[in-house]
């Protein structure tokens, strides 16, 4: 596995590690976690081969991440992390594509198609969170949103934001305006600084 290390500009992104192709975004995250690496870095793929859907899979061209963090103290209601989060994602998408958005239980992410007259979803969001006796000591925060990528016909109720707009986008705009939204909800002073 070939891991470079990005200098793509980030709100509160202390390191940032692009990987082509790997199983997910969350277990490299776990490795770079027990080797000690610093707060608020991002492991970014651009293809997952298990991961998001149920069939394992993400093709090309969608926003999948996960962010390493350490909060200061005990967050409170760690439960509502991902729902949080979710909606952060929602709100990104809302802002710059002016997309109607609701989040799922599940923390998916769903926007409405109006020309199918439905819900599709677009990203899900999860989280791992690891406490001690009164602190949280780490939170790994995935993200995975369809943007550009082509979804298999076994998941009708998925959509891209391409397929959505009829154009495509730079992953990048809503991989810096999720975290954007991510951040005006959790304030960069409830986590660990950047550099440790």
């Amino acid at each position: 596995m070939y891991m470079q290390e990005m200098t793509l500009s980030l709100p509160c992104v202390s390191r940032m590690v692009s990987v082509d192709v790997l199983d997910s975004t969350q277990n490299l995250a776990r490795e770079l976690l027990q080797q000690g690496c610093e707060a608020n870095t991002l492991v970014l793929a651009y293809e997952q081969t298990n991961a998001c859907e149920k069939n394992g899979r993400t093709g090309r061209g969608g926003v999948y991440f996960t962010l390493i963090l350490r909060p200061r103290e005990l967050l409170p209601h760690p439960e509502q992390f991902a729902a949080r989060a979710a909606q952060a994602v929602a709100e990104a998408l809302q802002n710059l594509f002016r997309f109607k958005t609701k989040t799922t239980n599940a923390h998916d992410v769903c926007v409405w198609d109006g020309e199918a007259k439905s819900w599709k979803k677009t990203g899900n969001v999860s989280a791992e969170v690891s406490t001690g006796a009164d602190k949280t000591l780490w939170v790994l925060l995935s993200v995975c949103v369809h943007v550009n990528d082509k979804l298999p016909v076994s998941l009708p109720a998925c959509s891209c934001v391409k397929k959505l707009l009829g154009r495509e986008i730079d992953p990048e705009w809503v991989l810096q305006e999720t975290l954007e939204a991510f951040w005006r909800r959790y304030a960069p002073s409830q986590f660990a600084s950047l550099r440790q």
